[in-house]
């Protein structure tokens, strides 16, 4: 046992809700909040690829997670969020229903996630984090979306 005391530390995590769900991501990764803007198409991307924005002269894709993961029908108004992810491997954001707060969890709090059929395959995930009433699905988002399944990235950086 080592006396670090860096695995008792509450780590920060963006709520944002997706359908019926709320999710959580590392506050670390996440770069600013934005509305959603017009974006310019790319030919031939997957659907759930709205196109790209120009964010201060950085091309950033925009990934609608709601029709990645079959969320209903995607409504684009001024409470639509987008939450600019700064990854390992570069900037990208991606449009949710809507941000809620950042909140602290403990790793006591973060409970390895079921088996159960949600819309994010179980790789994706850290974990469950409670907070009294509260349950957010933990995303490992750097791991999502490097995924091949997102369909991103490489082609869109040529």
């Amino acid at each position: 046992m080592s006396n670090e005391n860096t695995h008792d530390q509450p780590h920060e995590f963006l709520a944002f809700t997706l359908g019926q769900e709320e999710y959580g991501i590392d506050i670390q990764k996440v770069q600013e909040l934005r509305g959603y803007d017009t974006v310019t198409r790319i030919a031939n991307a997957p659907e759930h690829i709205k196109g790209v924005v120009n964010l201060r002269g950085i091309i950033v894709p925009i990934i609608d997670m709601r029709i990645k993961f079959n969320l209903g029908e995607p409504t684009y108004d001024q409470f639509t969020v987008v939450i600019i992810l700064n990854l390992a491997t570069r900037v990208m954001g991606i449009v949710v229903d809507s941000v809620s707060d950042v909140i602290s969890l403990t790793p006591e709090q973060v409970k390895p996630a079921p088996e159960m059929g949600a819309a994010l395959d179980i790789q994706y995930l850290i974990g469950l984090g409670t907070i009294d009433e509260r349950m957010l699905i933990l995303v490992d988002i750097d791991r999502l979306m490097t995924s091949a399944e997102m369909g991103l990235v490489d082609k869109l950086a040529a």
